[in-house]
């Protein structure tokens, strides 16, 4: 699953990623964030109505454009396995397919001395910034944009700290990702070109265990 992520890469270091209009993006002013929780508004890149990239905001859990009310069921992740049949999410899939820029996110394991979790930082070689494949929905009804983060099975490394992890596209498919005119049954094999394989990870102190931490924790000694 994904249930908190980091921002901490400046916006300028994420551009080149995208194919963004570079004379606004280039100047956007983000500060850096390092306990990304749900429900909080985060950036993320969609195609617009004729088809041109665009970062814009959007709530962390997905309120579907259907919706009467904000779905008190968890919405944040959005499981392969179910992501193009399942009510809540299967329309996003189909056209509003999203990129959601990252530089690292959480996963938690029990300890067994205390019985207490442990934060583990999980990111890429050299802390390279990516992408989550997310979906998105606009809500006019409640007046509120908002996206959702894909998961699939964790393979090799994630494996040893949990069962799942968030799709992390590989560069080379956030164009055919984000294209409405990309078929189903291709989208959902494109969320196998990830990046998941390369992730390496590192224990940080427990400050980031309460959601209202919004510090650096600093890393930990200990290892799997």
């Amino acid at each position: 699953m994904c249930g908190r992520f980091t921002f901490e890469h400046e916006w300028r270091a994420f551009v080149d990623l995208y194919d963004l209009p570079t004379d606004q993006e280039r100047g956007r002013n983000t500060a850096a964030r390092y306990n990304i929780a749900p429900t909080t508004q985060v950036l993320m890149v969609h195609n617009d109505a004729d088809g041109r990239q665009v970062a814009e905001e959007a709530r962390w859990w997905l309120v579907p454009w259907w919706a009467k009310e904000t779905p008190k069921a968890a919405m944040f992740n959005a499981r392969i396995e179910t992501v193009n049949t399942a009510p809540a999410f299967r329309d996003a899939f189909k056209s509003k397919r999203c990129l959601v820029p990252a530089s690292a996110f959480y996963e938690w394991t029990v300890d067994d001395i205390d019985g207490k979790k442990n934060p583990w930082h999980i990111h890429l070689p050299g802390d390279q910034p990516f992408s989550f494949a997310g979906l998105w929905a606009r809500n006019d009804k409640l007046g509120v944009t908002s996206c959702t983060i894909v998961t699939m099975p964790a393979g090799d490394p994630m494996k040893t700290l949990h069962n799942r992890q968030p799709v992390i596209l590989d560069p080379t498919v956030y164009q055919e990702w984000l294209d409405p005119s990309t078929p189903g049954p291709r989208a959902k094999a494109l969320l196998q070109e990830n990046l998941d394989g390369r992730l390496e990870f590192h224990r940080v102190s427990r400050d980031v265990n309460s959601s209202k931490f919004e510090g650096k924790p600093l890393p930990e000694v200990n290892s799997l």
